[in-house]
């Protein structure tokens, strides 16, 4: 998820993608950046980044 909108692709496409609807990943994305302890999905793109995993 985090791959893919450090490509530039939208919230709503990644949902097409995975099969879900945007709302969904959304609120995917807020659990993974209350996980790693940043406030929004760009910070959580660049603290991927900036490890490796993407």
């Amino acid at each position: 998820m985090l791959a893919e909108l450090a490509k530039g692709v939208t919230v709503d496409r990644v949902g097409r993608r995975l099969d879900v609807s945007g709302r969904t990943v959304r609120r995917r994305l807020r659990g993974i950046c209350d996980r790693i302890g940043v406030a929004t999905a760009i910070e959580a793109v660049a603290w991927a980044a900036r490890r490796r995993l993407i």
